[in-house]
């Protein structure tokens, strides 16, 4: 059974996930990721509350079914920690390839037990 606090986490790493996309406007232009300053702090803000979110639930359940969960979570470490050295090729794959199959991941985790 997933706890209140479980839940309340995985909202927040969908809020975050969708919010990426409001960041990038909808639209998935490396040019104009890579040009614009703001637009990549807000992902990577938006990275950071989902590596956090993500940490909260393993704490929670270790066996949780995240894919790459402890990824994310040192992802959102180097993020915060080693902001001057962050890959922005690698964010934008993550964008690219990851956030939609974590979505899906965590869309089935909040809907499986309602």
């Amino acid at each position: 059974m997933t706890s209140r606090e479980e839940k309340k986490l995985l909202v927040d790493i969908i809020d975050s996930v969708n919010a990426i996309d409001d960041h990038l406007e909808n639209k998935r232009i490396l040019e104009e990721y890579l040009s614009n300053k703001t637009k990549r702090r807000a992902v990577e803000r938006e990275i950071e509350i989902i590596g956090e979110a993500i940490n909260k639930l393993l704490k929670i359940n270790p066996e949780i079914a995240i894919s790459y969960a402890r990824t994310i979570v040192n992802l959102r470490n180097k993020v915060i920690h080693a902001y001057d050295s962050v890959d922005d090729i690698l964010i934008w794959k993550i964008i690219i390839k990851d956030l939609p199959i974590l979505l899906e991941e965590v869309t089935k985790l909040l809907h499986e037990n309602n």
